[in-house]
């Protein structure tokens, strides 16, 4: 699936992507350029994510930004507004994972996850949150996954934080409704990114059979910046081949 269209879908739009420099953050860096919309890319990832704003021209910039410290998320949103003039969509993607079972999962693995996948997203929506308002109407997506909607095996601070999410961004959506504000989850399945690199992925008990392609999460993340989600809000978007339908016959 290609993300090079010359739509106007995002026209007018300016949008803040954490951990945008590559994987699944590029490529809705991407797509939402395609679409008209003006983008800042956050990263720690320099190199990546400045070769990416150079790609995509002046329409995007690449500003440091480490999702644990509040300190940068307030200046990324300065820079946003400084450079583009206001903030509409926020796009809380950065993420990582861990794996043990509980019992060997470690006080170390939790609170470095959760610093990045739950605290992270927090720390963004509020440092966010007025020039959001500001620019309504406006869109937060936090990038949620299936891991979100049910558990994994040696994934207990992944699941945590992925379900924590959707408590978050429902109750953020009841206190910002009111201001022309929507905050909705994305959850992905097994997607092909950095991430999941040489990760054993056999879909055979997904519906369609296969790891999806970033392009097609991108596409639901253009819908949700756009006004064509606008009576959208405090909701779960799914992107998983089927996967949270339930077990399907094996071949």
């Amino acid at each position: 699936m290609s993300t090079e269209s010359t739509g106007n879908r995002l026209e007018g739009k300016v949008a803040l992507i954490s951990g945008g420099a590559r994987g699944m953050g590029a490529s809705h860096a991407r797509a939402m350029v395609a679409e008209g919309a003006r983008v800042v890319i956050g990263d720690i990832l320099d190199e990546e994510g400045n070769a990416l704003a150079d790609e995509l021209g002046d329409a995007a910039v690449y500003v440091h930004l480490d999702v644990t410290d509040r300190a940068q998320w307030a200046d990324a949103v300065a820079t946003t507004v400084k450079r583009f003039g206001s903030l509409n969509v926020l796009v809380n993607n950065a993420g990582i994972a861990n794996f043990a079972p509980i019992g060997e999962y470690t006080g170390e693995q939790w609170d470095t996850l959760i610093g990045i996948n739950l605290t992270g997203v927090f720390n963004g929506m509020t440092a966010s949150v007025d020039a959001l308002k500001a620019g309504a109407p406006s869109s937060i997506i936090n990038i949620s996954s299936t891991a979100g909607l049910q558990g994994f095996a040696s994934l207990p601070g992944y699941s945590a934080a992925k379900h924590g999410l959707v408590g978050l961004s429902k109750s953020a959506a009841l206190d910002l409704g009111a201001d022309n504000v929507r905050v909705n989850t994305v959850h992905p399945g097994v997607i092909a990114t950095p991430m999941t690199d040489g990760m054993e992925t056999p879909q055979t008990h997904v519906a369609m059979k296969r790891v999806g392609q970033p392009e097609e999460v991108s596409a639901m993340i253009v819908f949700l910046a756009s006004d064509e989600s606008s009576f959208s809000t405090g909701a779960e978007f799914v992107a998983d081949g089927g996967e949270t339908a339930g077990l399907a016959p094996s071949e």
